[in-house]
């Protein structure tokens, strides 16, 4: 599962991810235990990514960085075969003990200990927040290995300005650490460079009640 980078400095941000939601996992599953019901627009947007997947002959499909496991749920009461990745295992027992009889896994976005075209299907939703800048291409070279060909790639992310990270605010029902904020002309760069075709990038209200880029690619 080794990506070859064996610099553990220029992965200090995965440490501080992991200890921050390790921390805050049983509180994180409560604020956003009804999150989704609350968001029309995100449940249209999972609606339409389920009918894009079973379009395409179904297969499993991995929702990385799942916290708790609410989406990866959602997604399988629409049909489609999720199971949930997580760099934190304070949140994947948490998601093993809300979701049970459902497949969940630690593992890191960065080293995903998946075969070359597994899945049919990426969903990355608001987890790509911590990734630095120069680990983004490693991390869209790494989705793009594990799906097949013609697979899917949706992404929801945080859009702002492109500036240092900063902290979040105490509303965000997000723990404490530090999260970049993105446009979607930038991401759809970075996933063109990465080998992607995108498709089309919408903007919604996002979870944490701010702007929110929602970006579907195709391998």
């Amino acid at each position: 599962m080794s990506s070859g980078r064996e610099d553990p400095e220029g992965e200090s941000w995965l440490a501080a991810t992991r200890a921050s939601y390790d921390a805050d996992a049983a509180d994180y599953a409560e604020e956003t235990r009804n999150l989704l019901a609350e968001l029309p627009p995100e449940q249209e947007v999972m609606a339409l990514f389920a009918e894009w997947v079973r379009a395409q002959g179904g297969g499993p499909v991995a929702d990385v960085g799942c916290g708790p496991g609410r989406i990866t749920a959602h997604l399988r009461d629409l049909g489609v075969d999720a199971f949930g990745i997580d760099l934190s295992p304070r949140m994947i027992e948490v998601a093993r003990r809300e979701h049970p009889g459902l497949r969940f896994e630690v593992g890191s976005m960065t080293r995903l200990g998946l075969a070359d075209g597994e899945l049919a299907a990426l969903l990355a939703w608001y987890s790509i927040m911590h990734v630095p800048d120069d680990a983004i291409g490693e991390v869209f070279a790494g989705f793009r290995r594990v799906l097949r060909p013609g697979g899917l790639l949706l992404l929801g992310f945080h859009v702002g300005d492109p500036s240092s990270p900063e902290p979040h605010d105490t509303d965000e029902s997000r723990p404490d650490g530090y999260g970049h904020r993105r446009r979607p002309g930038q991401v759809a760069t970075w996933l063109d460079e990465s080998g992607f075709t995108v498709e089309t990038h919408p903007t919604l209200t996002s979870a944490a009640r701010r702007l929110g880029g929602v970006l579907l690619a195709r391998r």
